[in-house]
């Protein structure tokens, strides 16, 4: 009878053991090792084909030459579908279908980092997040824990067009280090020389406002990144003052999406254009105005002695899910994203990515002359003004809060009173937020 009993209760276990893979077994699509080949199998996905999907195929290429036997599976989707399907998953408490390596704007991090604590693979022992620019480590981090690898800058810069500058009595030199009371008056200037707007402006589109509160190391919310920092908020109230006097200065054209946006410099229609450097291929797009620009330090906030000549708009980062696979998914990382200074310098030259990764600022790529832009260094220059960007905390509610400021801000132009515009948004954020 023992010996039965022995047996019944072995077969018992072998049974259990085989039939222990639960419904939320992802084998099939998460990071997994083929037994067969010892094959390791990652997928990653990411937005953009021509950029961050292309970085995530050279990245590939380049690890497999030391390490064959794994095998990274890039699929692209739009930003806006990986952020649903994170969401998704992650809020059915199952990791089924998710990647192992995942993109996320650096926006949108700390909405993720915050709401699915335990989703995230800590990278503190597998990067050093001082090897980065610091205005990245806010978003990517939490807690003292170190989750993301800064992958792109969004730094801004403000592109001229020098001819138009020249006509207008002006050269880039007075451009250098200067707020934006003293760009108003030069817009002025080349409107009344020349009849060109000084820049472009979506009336539903805040980035420039963005950029400009970052400079003196202002966000939307204070340091926790949850508190609404709206009414009391300086540098917030200098912007919109700012930007109202730009407006009312009849030296924008107002555009409504990316064509037109796009299509105003191309044309030649506007002088300048501020915004993050990943704009500079649709700049250069437009061969025959080549030698016509050149890039100066974003401009400061008048009366703000915060506000320093650096700014960022976008920029994202690479995360690795606490799934199957987590270790061969953070070791690709490492080796590529997270300390490949070449590697840099073939995005940039690929791509025109400037990465975040201080060691990439001395490589040859950074460092070369751009002829489109009279043989500036542009990319030595944004490399530098990368890491003079003031640290914010993003926060987890950065376009929630866009969304009803830009309401405001449209009551603001059409004259309602500052303070109440500020403590109106205040009070809304208050409420939708908490």
């Amino acid at each position: 009878m023992k010996k039965l009993l022995v047996l019944l209760l072995a077969s018992f276990v072998l049974l259990t053991a085989c039939s222990s893979k639960s419904d939320n077994d992802t084998s099939t699509s998460e990071g997994t090792n083929n037994t067969s080949t010892g094959t390791k199998q990652l997928t990653a996905w990411a937005w953009d084909a021509n950029f961050n999907v292309k970085a995530l195929n050279i990245a590939k290429d380049v690890y497999a030459t030391q390490n064959a036997d794994v095998k990274i599976d890039v699929q692209e989707n739009a930003q806006a579908d990986i952020v649903q399907k994170l969401n998704t998953g992650l809020n059915s408490g199952t990791t089924k279908g998710l990647p192992n390596i995942v993109l996320i704007e650096d926006y949108r991090a700390q909405s993720f980092l915050q709401a699915y604590p335990d989703a995230f693979y800590d990278l503190s022992s597998v990067i050093n997040a001082s090897d980065f620019a610091d205005y990245k480590i806010g978003p990517t981090s939490l807690d003292g824990k170190q989750y993301g690898v800064p992958f792109d800058s969004g730094v801004a810069g403000l592109y001229v067009r020098k001819d138009l500058l020249e006509q207008a009595g002006y050269k880039v030199e007075d451009l250098q280090n200067v707020d934006w009371d003293k760009i108003i008056e030069i817009g002025k200037a080349v409107k009344a020389k020349t009849g060109k707007a000084l820049l472009t402006q979506d009336p539903n589109d805040l980035g420039l406002i963005r950029m400009m509160i970052q400079t003196a190391g202002s966000w939307y919310t204070k340091e926790d990144g949850t508190t609404p920092d709206l009414k009391d908020n300086a540098a917030l109230k200098q912007a919109l003052e700012t930007y109202k006097k730009l407006m009312e200065s009849d030296i924008v054209k107002v555009t409504s999406d990316w064509s037109q946006f796009v299509g105003a410099f191309n044309s030649g229609d506007v002088a300048t254009v501020p915004t993050g450097n990943w704009i500079t291929a649709s700049v250069k797009a437009e061969a025959s105005q080549s030698g016509q620009w050149a890039v100066v330090p974003f401009p400061t906030l008048p009366n703000t002695p915060s506000s320093v000549h650096a700014s960022n708009l976008g920029g994202s980062s690479w995360y690795v899910l606490n799934i199957d696979g987590k270790e061969a998914a953070a070791d690709f990382l490492k080796q590529t994203f997270g300390s490949n200074a070449d590697l840099y310098q073939t995005l940039n030259k690929e791509i025109g990515a400037i990465g975040t990764l201080k060691a990439a600022a001395n490589g040859e790529a950074y460092s070369a002359a751009d002829e489109f832009f009279g043989g500036q260094k542009i990319t030595s220059d944004f490399a530098k003004w990368t890491e003079q960007i003031p640290r914010v905390n993003y926060g987890m509610h950065t376009y929630e809060i866009e969304d009803l400021l830009a309401v405001e801000v449209q009551n603001y132009l059409n004259g309602k009173a500052l303070d109440k515009v500020l403590a109106d948004a205040q009070s809304q954020a208050e409420t939708q937020i908490q």
